[in-house]
Protein backbone atom coordinates (compact mmCIF):
# COMPACT_ATOMS: atom_id res chain seq x y z
CA UNK A 1 0.00 0.00 0.00
CA UNK A 2 1.37 3.46 -1.02
CA UNK A 3 1.20 5.79 1.58
CA UNK A 4 2.38 8.83 -0.29
CA UNK A 5 -0.44 8.35 -3.23
CA UNK A 6 -2.64 10.61 -1.27
CA UNK A 7 -0.13 13.27 -0.69
CA UNK A 8 0.58 12.79 -4.60
CA UNK A 9 -3.00 13.44 -5.62
CA UNK A 10 -3.28 16.97 -3.48
CA UNK A 11 -0.19 18.03 -5.39
CA UNK A 12 -1.75 16.92 -8.90
CA UNK A 13 -4.83 18.92 -7.79
CA UNK A 14 -2.97 21.99 -7.28
CA UNK A 15 -0.96 22.05 -9.79
CA UNK A 16 -4.18 21.69 -12.12
CA UNK A 17 -5.95 24.48 -10.26
CA UNK A 18 -2.98 27.05 -11.14
CA UNK A 19 -2.59 26.22 -14.34
CA UNK A 20 -6.46 26.62 -14.95
CA UNK A 21 -5.89 30.48 -13.47
CA UNK A 22 -2.95 30.73 -15.59
CA UNK A 23 -4.41 29.43 -19.19
CA UNK A 24 -7.82 31.67 -17.78
CA UNK A 25 -5.74 35.07 -17.63
CA UNK A 26 -3.89 34.80 -20.19
CA UNK A 27 -7.74 34.52 -22.27
CA UNK A 28 -9.78 37.36 -23.49
CA UNK A 29 -11.84 38.96 -21.21
CA UNK A 30 -15.57 39.72 -21.03
CA UNK A 31 -15.91 43.10 -21.95
CA UNK A 32 -19.87 42.35 -20.16
CA UNK A 33 -20.50 44.35 -17.03
CA UNK A 34 -23.00 44.05 -14.08
CA UNK A 35 -25.07 47.02 -15.46
CA UNK A 36 -25.50 45.74 -19.08
CA UNK A 37 -28.33 43.22 -17.17
CA UNK A 38 -31.63 44.44 -18.30
CA UNK A 39 -32.93 44.09 -14.56
CA UNK A 40 -37.05 44.85 -14.15
CA UNK A 41 -38.47 48.14 -12.86
CA UNK A 42 -38.37 48.31 -9.02
CA UNK A 43 -42.38 49.00 -9.08
CA UNK A 44 -43.02 46.59 -11.53
CA UNK A 45 -41.38 43.70 -9.74
CA UNK A 46 -42.57 45.09 -6.02
CA UNK A 47 -46.05 44.96 -8.08
CA UNK A 48 -45.82 41.01 -8.82
CA UNK A 49 -44.63 40.09 -5.49
CA UNK A 50 -47.39 41.99 -3.93
CA UNK A 51 -49.71 39.82 -6.32
CA UNK A 52 -48.33 36.09 -5.42
CA UNK A 53 -50.95 34.47 -3.65
CA UNK A 54 -50.20 33.00 -0.19
CA UNK A 55 -50.23 28.85 -0.03
CA UNK A 56 -51.56 26.88 2.42
CA UNK A 57 -53.82 29.61 4.20
CA UNK A 58 -56.03 27.12 6.37
CA UNK A 59 -53.04 26.03 7.79
CA UNK A 60 -51.54 29.41 8.36
CA UNK A 61 -54.46 30.59 10.16
CA UNK A 62 -54.81 27.76 12.04
CA UNK A 63 -50.95 28.24 13.58
CA UNK A 64 -51.89 31.86 14.13
CA UNK A 65 -55.34 30.73 16.25
CA UNK A 66 -52.50 28.87 17.92
CA UNK A 67 -50.46 31.70 18.99
CA UNK A 68 -53.64 33.60 19.88
CA UNK A 69 -54.32 31.30 22.64
CA UNK A 70 -51.07 32.13 24.31
CA UNK A 71 -51.64 36.19 24.67
CA UNK A 72 -53.02 35.53 28.06
CA UNK A 73 -49.58 33.55 29.01
CA UNK A 74 -47.54 36.65 27.27
CA UNK A 75 -49.26 39.17 29.27
CA UNK A 76 -48.77 37.29 32.70
CA UNK A 77 -44.72 37.07 31.74
CA UNK A 78 -44.64 40.61 30.54
CA UNK A 79 -46.25 41.40 34.19
CA UNK A 80 -44.13 38.86 35.62
CA UNK A 81 -40.89 40.62 34.70
CA UNK A 82 -39.91 39.00 31.19
CA UNK A 83 -39.48 40.78 27.64
CA UNK A 84 -40.93 38.97 25.03
CA UNK A 85 -38.53 37.76 21.80
CA UNK A 86 -40.18 36.36 18.72
CA UNK A 87 -38.47 34.61 15.80
CA UNK A 88 -39.24 32.32 13.37
CA UNK A 89 -39.86 32.34 9.59
CA UNK A 90 -41.98 35.08 8.05
CA UNK A 91 -42.88 38.69 9.40
CA UNK A 92 -44.08 39.18 12.48
CA UNK A 93 -45.60 42.74 12.43
CA UNK A 94 -49.27 41.64 12.12
CA UNK A 95 -48.34 39.27 15.41
CA UNK A 96 -47.30 41.39 17.83
CA UNK A 97 -50.00 44.24 16.23
CA UNK A 98 -52.78 41.80 16.79
CA UNK A 99 -51.51 40.51 20.36
CA UNK A 100 -51.10 44.76 21.29
CA UNK A 101 -54.37 45.41 20.67
CA UNK A 102 -56.48 42.66 22.05
CA UNK A 103 -54.44 41.69 24.95
CA UNK A 104 -52.34 45.17 25.63
CA UNK A 105 -55.45 47.34 25.74
CA UNK A 106 -54.67 48.45 29.82
CA UNK A 107 -51.59 49.70 28.87
CA UNK A 108 -49.69 52.26 27.46
CA UNK A 109 -48.39 50.81 24.21
CA UNK A 110 -45.34 52.27 22.55
CA UNK A 111 -44.38 50.82 18.52
CA UNK A 112 -41.01 51.36 17.23
CA UNK A 113 -40.12 49.90 13.94
CA UNK A 114 -36.55 48.73 13.83
CA UNK A 115 -36.80 47.94 9.96
CA UNK A 116 -36.33 51.62 9.66
CA UNK A 117 -32.84 53.46 8.87
CA UNK A 118 -34.05 56.36 10.80
CA UNK A 119 -35.02 55.53 13.96
CA UNK A 120 -33.95 58.00 17.08
CA UNK A 121 -33.62 56.51 20.30
CA UNK A 122 -33.58 59.49 22.08
CA UNK A 123 -36.71 60.76 20.92
CA UNK A 124 -38.36 57.09 21.64
CA UNK A 125 -36.95 57.46 25.66
CA UNK A 126 -38.23 61.30 25.83
CA UNK A 127 -41.87 60.63 24.39
CA UNK A 128 -41.81 57.66 26.95
CA UNK A 129 -40.98 59.83 29.43
CA UNK A 130 -43.93 62.04 28.59
CA UNK A 131 -46.28 58.98 28.90
CA UNK A 132 -45.26 57.61 32.12
CA UNK A 133 -45.70 61.49 33.42
CA UNK A 134 -48.98 61.93 32.27
CA UNK A 135 -50.30 58.65 33.82
CA UNK A 136 -48.39 59.50 37.36
CA UNK A 137 -50.13 62.73 37.38
CA UNK A 138 -53.54 61.67 35.69
CA UNK A 139 -54.36 58.54 38.01
CA UNK A 140 -52.43 60.47 41.05
CA UNK A 141 -50.90 56.88 41.95
CA UNK A 142 -48.77 58.80 44.29
CA UNK A 143 -49.46 62.33 46.07
CA UNK A 144 -49.24 65.19 44.27
CA UNK A 145 -45.98 66.50 46.57
CA UNK A 146 -43.90 63.16 46.20
CA UNK A 147 -44.12 63.49 42.39
CA UNK A 148 -40.95 64.58 41.02
CA UNK A 149 -40.37 68.23 39.80
CA UNK A 150 -40.21 68.63 36.38
CA UNK A 151 -37.16 71.49 36.28
CA UNK A 152 -37.01 71.33 32.81
CA UNK A 153 -38.31 69.50 29.59
CA UNK A 154 -37.65 66.02 28.63
CA UNK A 155 -36.24 67.25 25.31
CA UNK A 156 -33.11 68.94 27.26
CA UNK A 157 -32.46 65.99 29.57
CA UNK A 158 -29.67 63.50 29.75
CA UNK A 159 -30.45 60.03 28.36
CA UNK A 160 -29.26 58.67 32.10
CA UNK A 161 -31.82 61.38 33.95
CA UNK A 162 -34.57 59.89 31.77
CA UNK A 163 -33.65 56.37 32.24
CA UNK A 164 -33.33 57.00 35.79
CA UNK A 165 -37.14 58.68 35.42
CA UNK A 166 -38.28 55.69 34.00
CA UNK A 167 -36.53 53.51 36.59
CA UNK A 168 -38.04 56.01 39.41
CA UNK A 169 -38.73 53.43 42.83
CA UNK A 170 -41.93 53.97 44.68
CA UNK A 171 -44.57 52.81 42.34
CA UNK A 172 -45.16 49.32 42.51
CA UNK A 173 -48.58 49.86 40.40
CA UNK A 174 -48.43 47.49 37.50
CA UNK A 175 -51.42 49.60 35.68
CA UNK A 176 -48.58 51.77 35.15
CA UNK A 177 -46.62 49.68 32.86
CA UNK A 178 -45.67 50.72 29.26
CA UNK A 179 -45.64 48.13 26.77
CA UNK A 180 -42.74 48.25 24.28
CA UNK A 181 -43.48 46.91 20.46
CA UNK A 182 -40.42 46.63 18.81
CA UNK A 183 -40.46 45.17 15.44
CA UNK A 184 -37.12 43.73 14.54
CA UNK A 185 -34.92 44.95 17.06
CA UNK A 186 -32.07 43.75 14.91
CA UNK A 187 -33.01 46.03 11.95
CA UNK A 188 -30.93 48.27 10.64
CA UNK A 189 -32.15 51.48 12.77
CA UNK A 190 -31.23 49.52 16.31
CA UNK A 191 -28.51 47.38 14.99
CA UNK A 192 -25.49 49.50 16.55
CA UNK A 193 -23.78 48.14 20.00
CA UNK A 194 -24.63 51.79 21.70
CA UNK A 195 -28.53 51.67 20.71
CA UNK A 196 -29.14 48.37 21.54
CA UNK A 197 -27.25 48.73 25.24
CA UNK A 198 -30.05 51.95 25.42
CA UNK A 199 -32.42 49.41 24.82
CA UNK A 200 -31.63 46.97 27.46
CA UNK A 201 -31.22 49.14 29.89
CA UNK A 202 -34.48 50.91 28.61
CA UNK A 203 -35.92 47.61 29.58
CA UNK A 204 -34.97 46.95 32.89
CA UNK A 205 -36.47 49.86 34.28
CA UNK A 206 -39.60 49.15 36.55
CA UNK A 207 -42.13 50.57 34.60
CA UNK A 208 -41.19 49.33 30.77
CA UNK A 209 -41.37 45.89 29.39
CA UNK A 210 -40.24 45.03 25.88
CA UNK A 211 -41.91 42.35 23.24
CA UNK A 212 -39.46 42.37 20.23
CA UNK A 213 -39.39 40.30 16.88
CA UNK A 214 -36.12 39.26 15.53
CA UNK A 215 -35.13 38.25 11.70
CA UNK A 216 -31.76 38.09 11.24
CA UNK A 217 -29.95 34.48 11.77
CA UNK A 218 -27.16 36.52 13.79
CA UNK A 219 -29.53 38.65 15.78
CA UNK A 220 -28.43 36.99 19.23
CA UNK A 221 -24.71 37.91 18.95
CA UNK A 222 -25.77 41.70 19.86
CA UNK A 223 -26.18 40.77 23.20
CA UNK A 224 -23.91 40.13 26.02
CA UNK A 225 -24.96 38.26 28.95
CA UNK A 226 -25.78 40.44 30.98
CA UNK A 227 -28.23 41.84 28.81
CA UNK A 228 -29.77 38.28 27.68
CA UNK A 229 -30.61 37.33 31.20
CA UNK A 230 -30.54 40.25 33.19
CA UNK A 231 -31.68 43.48 31.32
CA UNK A 232 -34.07 42.14 28.45
CA UNK A 233 -34.72 38.90 30.91
CA UNK A 234 -36.12 37.61 27.43
CA UNK A 235 -38.59 35.07 27.17
CA UNK A 236 -38.00 33.53 23.69
CA UNK A 237 -40.89 32.28 21.55
CA UNK A 238 -40.55 30.46 18.27
CA UNK A 239 -43.68 31.70 16.34
CA UNK A 240 -43.19 31.03 12.42
CA UNK A 241 -46.01 33.14 10.70
CA UNK A 242 -44.99 32.07 7.30
CA UNK A 243 -46.49 36.01 6.04
CA UNK A 244 -44.50 37.83 3.32
CA UNK A 245 -42.56 40.82 4.72
CA UNK A 246 -44.23 43.54 2.43
CA UNK A 247 -44.13 46.68 5.17
CA UNK A 248 -40.40 45.78 5.87
CA UNK A 249 -39.36 45.11 2.93
CA UNK A 250 -40.40 48.51 1.29
CA UNK A 251 -37.30 49.98 3.20
CA UNK A 252 -35.41 48.11 1.20
CA UNK A 253 -33.69 48.22 -2.41
CA UNK A 254 -34.68 44.96 -4.37
CA UNK A 255 -31.37 43.38 -5.69
CA UNK A 256 -33.18 42.49 -9.05
CA UNK A 257 -34.41 45.72 -9.48
CA UNK A 258 -33.64 49.29 -10.58
CA UNK A 259 -33.84 51.97 -7.47
CA UNK A 260 -36.16 54.61 -7.45
CA UNK A 261 -35.40 57.74 -7.33
CA UNK A 262 -38.54 59.27 -5.62
CA UNK A 263 -40.99 57.76 -3.32
CA UNK A 264 -44.20 56.23 -5.03
CA UNK A 265 -47.75 56.95 -4.38
CA UNK A 266 -47.95 53.07 -3.86
CA UNK A 267 -45.37 52.71 -1.65
CA UNK A 268 -46.85 55.46 0.63
CA UNK A 269 -50.46 53.84 0.26
CA UNK A 270 -49.11 50.72 1.46
CA UNK A 271 -47.37 52.60 4.67
CA UNK A 272 -50.41 54.50 5.23
CA UNK A 273 -52.60 51.70 5.22
CA UNK A 274 -50.54 50.22 8.03
CA UNK A 275 -51.06 52.70 10.38
CA UNK A 276 -54.48 53.13 12.98
CA UNK A 277 -57.36 55.11 11.20
CA UNK A 278 -56.19 58.44 13.60
CA UNK A 279 -53.09 58.69 11.92
CA UNK A 280 -54.38 58.23 8.77
CA UNK A 281 -56.76 60.97 9.57
CA UNK A 282 -54.26 63.50 11.06
CA UNK A 283 -52.40 62.61 7.55
CA UNK A 284 -55.41 63.16 5.08
CA UNK A 285 -55.82 67.03 7.40
CA UNK A 286 -52.30 67.81 6.53
CA UNK A 287 -52.47 66.22 2.46
CA UNK A 288 -56.23 68.32 1.98
CA UNK A 289 -54.15 71.49 3.12
CA UNK A 290 -51.42 71.48 1.04
CA UNK A 291 -53.73 70.91 -1.82
CA UNK A 292 -55.31 73.96 -1.02
CA UNK A 293 -52.72 75.98 -0.12
CA UNK A 294 -50.07 75.15 -3.08
CA UNK A 295 -47.92 78.45 -2.43
CA UNK A 296 -47.44 77.78 1.33
CA UNK A 297 -44.50 76.05 2.87
CA UNK A 298 -46.13 74.05 4.33
CA UNK A 299 -49.01 73.42 7.18
CA UNK A 300 -47.86 74.82 11.03
CA UNK A 301 -47.73 72.01 13.60
CA UNK A 302 -49.88 73.94 15.72
CA UNK A 303 -52.40 74.46 13.44
CA UNK A 304 -52.45 70.50 12.72
CA UNK A 305 -52.85 70.14 16.53
CA UNK A 306 -55.60 72.18 16.34
CA UNK A 307 -57.45 70.89 13.36
CA UNK A 308 -56.66 67.40 14.62
CA UNK A 309 -58.47 68.04 18.14
CA UNK A 310 -61.10 69.29 17.32
CA UNK A 311 -62.03 66.31 15.35
CA UNK A 312 -61.22 64.36 18.14
CA UNK A 313 -58.41 62.76 16.37
CA UNK A 314 -55.83 63.62 19.00
CA UNK A 315 -55.99 64.22 22.92
CA UNK A 316 -52.65 65.93 23.35
CA UNK A 317 -49.44 67.54 21.60
CA UNK A 318 -47.73 63.91 22.58
CA UNK A 319 -50.28 61.68 20.51
CA UNK A 320 -49.63 64.20 17.50
CA UNK A 321 -45.69 64.36 17.76
CA UNK A 322 -46.20 60.57 18.15
CA UNK A 323 -47.78 60.54 14.60
CA UNK A 324 -45.59 62.64 13.14
CA UNK A 325 -42.80 60.69 14.16
CA UNK A 326 -44.39 57.64 12.71
CA UNK A 327 -44.86 59.76 9.25
CA UNK A 328 -40.93 61.06 9.34
CA UNK A 329 -39.98 57.43 10.06
CA UNK A 330 -41.61 56.34 6.76
CA UNK A 331 -40.36 60.01 4.64
CA UNK A 332 -44.07 60.49 4.11
CA UNK A 333 -43.68 64.03 5.93
CA UNK A 334 -41.04 66.58 5.92
CA UNK A 335 -40.33 69.73 8.09
CA UNK A 336 -38.88 72.97 6.64
CA UNK A 337 -38.53 76.18 8.30
CA UNK A 338 -41.11 79.16 7.02
CA UNK A 339 -39.32 82.80 6.54
CA UNK A 340 -41.04 83.98 9.85
CA UNK A 341 -38.96 81.19 11.66
CA UNK A 342 -41.90 78.46 12.35
CA UNK A 343 -41.70 75.19 11.29
CA UNK A 344 -43.90 73.44 9.16
CA UNK A 345 -44.68 70.02 7.57
CA UNK A 346 -45.18 69.17 4.01
CA UNK A 347 -45.47 66.03 2.21
CA UNK A 348 -43.03 65.44 -0.20
CA UNK A 349 -45.08 64.74 -3.26
CA UNK A 350 -46.53 66.64 -6.19
CA UNK A 351 -49.82 67.38 -6.46
CA UNK A 352 -51.15 64.80 -8.68
CA UNK A 353 -49.13 62.38 -7.42
CA UNK A 354 -50.88 63.63 -3.31
CA UNK A 355 -54.47 63.33 -5.06
CA UNK A 356 -54.20 59.97 -6.07
CA UNK A 357 -52.97 58.68 -2.89
CA UNK A 358 -55.68 60.23 -0.94
CA UNK A 359 -57.84 58.66 -3.74
CA UNK A 360 -55.79 55.39 -3.13
CA UNK A 361 -56.34 55.67 0.93
CA UNK A 362 -59.93 55.90 0.85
Amino acid sequence: MDFNEPEEEEFGFSRNYFLAKELGSSGKKSARKLSDINVVDEQELRAAAANTEPKHPKEIAALINSYRSLYPKWVFELRCGFGLLMHGFGSKKGLLEDFASTALTGYSVVVINGYLQSVNIKQVIIGLADILWEQLKSKRRVPSGNLPKVQQPFSSRSMDDLLAFLDRPGIEDMDSLICIVVHNIDGPGLRDPETQQYLAQLASCSHIRVVASIDHVNAPLLWDKKMVHTQFNWYWYHVPTFAPYKVEGLFFPMILAHGSSHQSVKTAAIVLQSLTPNAQSVFRILAEYQLSHPDDEGMAIDNLYSISREHFLVSSQVTLNAHLTEFKDHELVKTRRHPDGQDCLYIPLATEALEKLLSEIG
